[in-house]
C-alpha cells in the first residue's frame, strides 16, 4: 500500500509541475514575441500618451491592440494590473517537491552512484541542495559584475551570454562527475530553473514594484529597473529549452549512462538554446535557417556519438569464472535472473514486472528489450552491473522472435 500511494504522490506532483510549468513556459514565450514584435505607433494619441510600441494581432476569433510603454505610462491606470509571477513560483515549488520525494527520499538509490562518486547518503543530499543554491549565486555574480556598461546601465549581452554558456558546461561537468547520471541531467535542469525562478523573485518582480510605486507618488521611475528586468527575462527565455531536454533526457539511458554523459547534455541544451534563439529572431522578422541546419547537424551527431557499439559477442553460452556454460535461453535466463530479478519477483513486483520464471521472462520480452536495451534506463543506475555484452545479447535474443530453446 505505501509504494502505490507513493506512486500515486509521484503522478500528482508530476502533474501538478508540468500544468504550471506549462503556463510559465507559454506566459515567457508570449511575453518575448510580444516584445520582439512590437512596432513603433504612428498614432498621435499613442504618441501623446508615451506608447513606444503596438502590435495588432488576431486571435479566436478578434483582434487585439498591445501597447508597450517601456518604462512606464505617464500614471498608473485606473484598472487592475496583471503580474506573472505566480506561474513562476508554483513552477518551481511543485518541481522541487517532486525532486525531493523521488531523489531526495531516496537518495541512496538515485544521487549516489559509487562508480561515479562515493559518498553518504547525506553528503549526497546536502551536495545536491548547494548545487541549486551556487547554481543561482554564481549566476547572479555574472550577471551583476558583467552585466553593465561603463555608465551604469544595463548591457554586455554577449560578455554575459558567452560566460553563463561556459557555466553551464562546468556545471554539466561537475554534475556528471558527482551524481548518478539520471540525476545530474536532472540536477541541470533543476538548476537552470532555479535561476529562472530566483531571477522572478529577486529581480523581476521587485523591480516592477519598484516602477508601480513611483508612478503612484508620482515619480518618475528609474529606467534601471526595466532593463534589468528585460536582462533577466531574456535570459530565461534562452533558459527553457534546455531546461525541458535536461528534465526528459534522464529518461533515457542510453544518454545518462554514456560515458561522456556531459559532453552529451551540453550538446542537447545547446540544440535547445539556438532552437530558441531561430523562434527570438523570426519574431523580428529574420529568418536565420543556418541555426536549424546547425541544431540538426548537432542533433545527428549526437545520435552517431552516443550509438554503442556493436562489437562481437562472445560464444554463445561464455559465462564469468564459475558460472556454468549456458547457451540460448538459458544464458538469457541467467542474465535476468542477475540482472533484474532482484527488483523483479514474487516478493517485489517493481512497476508489477515479476521476472522470476522463464515463463515471466517470455511474457515480458518486449519489456526487457525497451528497457535494457534500447533506452537501457534498467537496471537504475545500472546498480547490478550488467554488461554492454549482456543488453545486447538480450537485444539479440528478442529481436530473433525471442524464442524459448
Amino acid at each position: 500500500m505505501e509504494a502505490y500511494l507513493f506512486d500515486w504522490l509521484n503522478l500528482l506532483l508530476r502533474w501538478l509541475h508540468v500544468i504550471t510549468a506549462i503556463a510559465w513556459i507559454g506566459a515567457s514565450f508570449y511575453f518575448v514575441m510580444l516584445d520582439n514584435s512590437l512596432t513603433p505607433p504612428e498614432d498621435e494619441d499613442l504618441l501623446a500618451r508615451g506608447v513606444n510600441g503596438e502590435l495588432w494581432a488576431v486571435h479566436g476569433g478578434g483582434f487585439y491592440n498591445s501597447q508597450k510603454y517601456f518604462v512606464g505610462p505617464k500614471k498608473m491606470p485606473k484598472g487592475s494590473l496583471h503580474w506573472s509571477y505566480w506561474e513562476s513560483y508554483s513552477t518551481w515549488l511543485s518541481g522541487f517537491a517532486l525532486f525531493s520525494v523521488m531523489y531526495l527520499w531516496q537518495a541512496q538509490t538515485f544521487l549516489v552512484d559509487p562508480r561515479v562518486f562515493q559518498w553518504s547518503q547525506g553528503g549526497a543530499i546536502a551536495a545536491a541542495l548547494g548545487f541549486l543554491v551556487a547554481g543561482w549565486i554564481v549566476y547572479d555574480l555574472i550577471c551583476r559584475v558583467f552585466g553593465r556598461n561603463k555608465d551604469g546601465s544595463i548591457g554586455g549581452d554577449l560578455r554575459v551570454g558567452v560566460l553563463i554558456f561556459l557555466y553551464v558546461c562546468a556545471a554539466t561537468w561537475l554534475a556528471c562527475h558527482l551524481f548518478a547520471g539520471r540525476a545530474a541531467f536532472l540536477l541541470m535542469g533543476a538548476m537552470l530553473g532555479t535561476i529562472m525562478s530566483a531571477n522572478v523573485f529577486f529581480w523581476i518582480i521587485p523591480g516592477q514594484r519598484k516602477v508601480v510605486a513611483d508612478l503612484k507618488a508620482g515619480r518618475k521611475p528609474d529606467p534601471i529597473h526595466g532593463q534589468r528586468g528585460k536582462q533577466r527575462s531574456v535570459h530565461n527565455t534562452y533558459f527553457t529549452l534546455p531546461v525541458l531536454i535536461a528534465m526528459l533526457s534522464n529518461h533515457y539511458g542510453m544518454l545518462y549512462l554514456h560515458p561522456h554523459n556531459w559532453a552529451v547534455l551540453i550538446g542537447l541544451m545547446l540544440v535547445g538554446a539556438m532552437v530558441r534563439q531561430f523562434f527570438v529572431l523570426r519574431h523580428r522578422h529574420k529568418e536565420r535557417w543556418e541555426l536549424v541546419i546547425v541544431a540538426i547537424g548537432l542533433l545527428i551527431g549526437l545520435v552517431f556519438f552516443v550509438a554503442p557499439e556493436r562489437s562481437p559477442l562472445p560464444p554463445p553460452g561464455a559465462a564469468q569464472p564459475g558460472q556454468p556454460q549456458l547457451q540460448g535461453f538459458a544464458r538469457v535466463e541467467q542474465i535476468v535472473t542477475q540482472r533484474c530479478t532482484m527488483c523483479h519477483n514474487a516478493a517485489l513486483a517493481s512497476k508489477g514486472v515479476q521476472l522470476h520464471t522463464a515463463d515471466l521472462i517470455a511474457e515480458h520480452a518486449a519489456q526487457i528489450y525497451q528497457q535494457a536495451v534500447v533506452s537501457k534506463q534498467m537496471p537504475l543506475n545500472n546498480a547490478t552491473g550488467i554488461t554492454a555484452e549482456e543488453r545486447e545479447l538480450l537485444g539479440k535474443w528478442f529481436e530473433s522472435g525471442a524464442k524459448r530453446d
